[in-house]
């Protein structure tokens, strides 16, 4: 039997986005001839609790959690912020009167805690590791970030005892959407790219989830160990589930929405149909469902659409797929930012296990777009292409319900990206 220990620092009974992959992989893995070994945070500072992705991990796995130190206690305490620390850098409502708090601590956090705040669980996991990876005679190491701290462990221990590495990357490292606003100093920005090359470099091979990553770090490393492993949908998550009647026409979102995926065009054109059509008016109901940057508010506001519109700040991941099914668009917007070719997020592939249509706001030459093409899943307009998004929505209104008839889809079954993964392997 294969031994594979796997190193993510979400893990459940944490939620949100950032366990998905590696849980559903681990899930799979255990069916085959694996062996797994998960090392995680004992600790984490995840977005909520979601006890119920319990269930899909592993009898046979042995899970080892350590505690770690990060400074996020210091951040609540020096900023006021209540809660758990959302990840990208979404400005809390009501929160502007602390915007120099917030300032000087993206300085320090990008500055000072390289790669990110997790650096101090990198020397105690070493020290431990070497000796659980010799004792236990493990075969393979992967690795999966951000926090890219957790690659920084990968590399060392692949320095110190030449065990097999797998470096994933869920998203990028220098060209994620919000390396700008971490106010780097020009040491700071070498330091980031110099490790970055590093791990890009010593592993063994690189997994990234999207083509446009893939060619972006073959231009850094110049080798062709890169590999091309999407995230995608849990087939056994979607059973029993359908759509419940409604007589409204319900546009959900899923996720956060921050300050560089709130795009004027959507809030304007909702405001437009209303006004335009009375019995849109009447049905049209806006779901979103996680947490909205102030600048969201803001956008509800000004529009005029508060009352049409349903927040639901969190919800565990199994209640989360029966709005999915209840919805008559899933609406997708896409970071407007250098990197918006590249992202490819979780929650569309479990927009596509649903087959209700996809909305996307974004390039129209990127990953997503590109997938949407293949799969016929959907529409996406560019960031300023007001005239096809209002004709979508009233093409998917006056239709009421399009189910996406394209099988296409199954290629994003996590069982079989697991099969992917084994070939790897």
């Amino acid at each position: 039997m294969k031994k594979l220990l796997i190193i993510t620092y979400y893990w459940p009974p944490a939620g949100g986005a950032g366990v998905q992959r590696w849980l559903k992989f681990a899930k799979y893995l255990a069916r085959k001839d694996y062996q797994l070994y998960i090392y995680t945070a004992a600790n984490p500072e995840s977005p909520q609790e979601d006890l119920l992705l319990q269930k899909d991990i592993p009898d046979n796995a042995i899970v080892i959690k350590k505690e770690i130190w990060e400074p996020t206690n210091l951040y609540k305490k020096f900023t006021g912020h209540k809660g758990n620390i959302n990840a990208g850098f979404l400005t809390e409502k009501g929160n502007n009167n602390k915007k120099w708090k917030q300032n000087l601590s993206l300085y320090v956090r990008g500055n000072l805690f390289i790669p990110d705040a997790k650096k101090f669980w990198i020397r105690p996991s070493v020290q431990f590791l070497k000796e659980y990876i010799t004792k236990n005679k493990i075969d393979t190491l992967i690795t999966t970030g951000p926090p890219h701290s957790l690659n920084i462990i990968g590399l060392k221990l692949k320095q110190q005892l030449n065990i097999r590495w797998i470096a994933d990357f869920r998203d990028p490292w220098t060209s994620i959407d919000f390396y700008k606003d971490l106010k780097l100093s020009t040491w700071a920005d070498k330091k980031h790219h110099h490790l970055e090359k590093q791990v890009l470099t010593t592993a063994d091979h690189v997994v990234v989830i999207g083509e446009t990553m893939r060619k972006e770090f073959m231009q850094i490393t110049k080798k062709d160990n890169i590999s091309v492993i999407t995230n995608g949908y849990d087939a056994e998550d979607f059973e029993g589930f359908s759509k419940k009647k409604s007589k409204d026409f319900i546009i959900t979102h899923v996720g956060s929405i921050n300050k560089d995926r709130n795009h004027s065009i959507f809030w304007y054109t909702l405001a437009k149909l209303i006004k335009k059509s009375p019995r849109f008016k009447e049905k049209i109901k806006l779901k979103l469902l996680g947490k909205l940057d102030a600048v969201v508010y803001e956008s509800i506001k000004k529009y005029s659409l508060e009352k049409y519109v349903e927040i639901i700040d969190y919800l565990p991941h199994q209640e989360i797929i029966q709005y999915l099914f209840n919805a008559d668009i899933l609406y997708l917007p896409i970071n407007n930012t250098p990197n918006a070719k590249g992202i490819l997020t979780g929650k569309f592939f479990e927009y596509l296990a649903t087959k209700n249509p996809i909305l996307a706001i974004g390039p129209t030459d990127g990953d997503i777009a590109k997938i949407l093409k293949e799969t016929q899943a959907g529409t996406i307009c560019d960031f300023n292409d007001k005239e096809t998004l209002q004709k979508q929505i009233q093409k998917y209104f006056e239709e009421e319900r399009t189910e996406i008839k394209s099988t296409k889809i199954e290629k994003y079954n996590r069982a079989f990206l697991t099969e992917q993964l084994i070939s790897l392997l």
